[in-house]
């Protein structure tokens, strides 16, 4: 009797097995460089400053300075960029840093004095000390009952509209004044981030002498200077529009020579 053919079980082919992967770290993971235009590495020896997407900030006052230079500046506006010395910036700070308004911790602690003087029945009454004047409205008053003896401005006030007539109201209330570097500089005198302007109303016995040099100073160099409130500023042309015209300016006195050569006038 022929055996009983079974169901032939057809035997499938077992997987390949997957490679097992090293496990990434997920706090350094593999970056491959790229060699692209922007990528991982810069050329050598080349200024990229000029494809670097700077701060608005940044841009335009580059963009302001150029245009002073471009285009014509008027006199009230040009009299800005004529600041004070340094030498004679430093004489003139050392005054008035001899003269900053108390921090509000020493008026606090001079009220409480005065305050515990007063109680006790002591005697209160003091001279007002000679301080530094500051805060536009403040310093315009100041100006305008010509106490002032003294006026800083400074030159990067912006807008530049906020002291644009202020040198012109000292020298018509005579009142000396200077224009000087920079507002962050005369912030500092007086506690504060900057400051547009500041005045000396009085000063000590001891620094009278300096003041009047100073004012002298301020008075031919600001004050009674003709120059100052005539001469234009600006109009000074880029490289390239500079090289432009030379090269034509050239071609022209090449032409020129040549028509005179063929008039036998040369």
């Amino acid at each position: 009797m022929a055996p009983k053919k079974g169901k032939s079980s057809k035997k499938k082919d077992a997987a390949p097995a997957k490679k097992s992967s090293a496990p990434t770290d997920p706090l350094f993971p593999a970056r491959p460089r790229t060699n692209n235009i922007g990528g991982s590495i810069r050329p050598q020896g080349r200024d990229l400053s000029r494809f670097v997407r700077w701060p608005k900030y940044v841009r335009l006052q580059r963009q302001r300075a150029i245009l002073y230079q471009r285009l014509k500046v008027p006199p009230t506006i040009n009299q800005f960029t004529k600041t004070l010395n340094k030498n004679e910036a430093m004489t003139v700070f050392k005054l008035f840093s001899n003269y900053r308004p108390e921090t509000p911790a020493a008026k606090k602690q001079r009220i409480k004095e005065a305050a515990a003087a007063q109680v006790s029945g002591k005697d209160t009454k003091s001279k007002k000390p000679n301080q530094i004047k500051f805060g536009l409205k403040h310093v315009t008053t100041m100006i305008e009952e010509k106490k002032a003896q003294l006026v800083l401005i400074a030159c990067d006030v912006d807008p530049l509209e906020l002291v644009l007539w202020m040198p012109t109201l000292c020298r018509k209330m005579d009142v000396p004044f200077m224009i000087v570097k920079d507002k962050a500089r005369l912030g500092a005198l007086v506690h504060m981030k900057t400051a547009a302007c500041v005045a000396l109303c009085g000063v000590d016995g001891s620094d009278k002498s300096q003041l009047e040099l100073l004012k002298g100073i301020a008075m031919e160099k600001f004050n009674d200077n003709a120059e100052m409130i005539r001469k234009w500023g600006g109009g000074l042309m880029g490289l390239k529009t500079q090289a432009k015209l030379d090269k034509r300016a050239k071609a022209l006195a090449v032409e020129h020579a040549k028509k005179l050569a063929s008039l036998g006038r040369a």
